[in-house]
């Protein structure tokens, strides 16, 4: 997500003026499974997720075969790390966007659950885009 700093969203107030911010609130241990998970391709930069988006044989890149690697940021311990860094960093930003009253939040574990509520908000701010025989 951005911003995910109070530095990044001053900078940000200075090239426009927001009106929406989504915040998804998913628990600490789902993330760090999910991106635990997480193997790439280094050549190609395929990504694979060994729960949900495993490569046809276990270790290799679906199309070439080499070898996949987890970035070091991805291992259990590191991915720890990241996210009370990011917990951190960012609770600032939330509860700048909260005193401003264009924070929404979404809590939830599965995307297929929490996105129907993110586009229905999305669907009523923004307004549908027309065809040239509808204008």
């Amino acid at each position: 997500g951005f911003p995910r700093t109070m530095g990044q969203a001053e900078a940000l107030d200075r090239i426009c003026e927001l009106d929406l911010v989504i915040s998804l609130n998913i628990p600490f241990e789902t993330l760090k499974d999910r991106l635990s998970a997480r193997w790439v391709h280094p050549a190609s930069g395929r990504v694979y997720n060994m729960d949900f988006n495993p490569p046809q044989v276990h270790g290799a890149d679906d199309l070439t075969g080499e070898p996949l690697v987890q970035r070091k940021d991805d291992k259990p311990e590191a991915v720890a790390a990241r996210l009370r860094k990011y917990k951190d960093a960012a609770k600032p930003v939330i509860e700048l966007y909260k005193s401003r009253g264009i924070l929404h939040s979404f809590s939830g574990t599965e995307t297929n659950k929490i996105w129907p509520y993110v586009y229905t908000l999305l669907s009523s701010k923004i307004p549908p885009v027309l065809s040239d025989e509808e204008n």
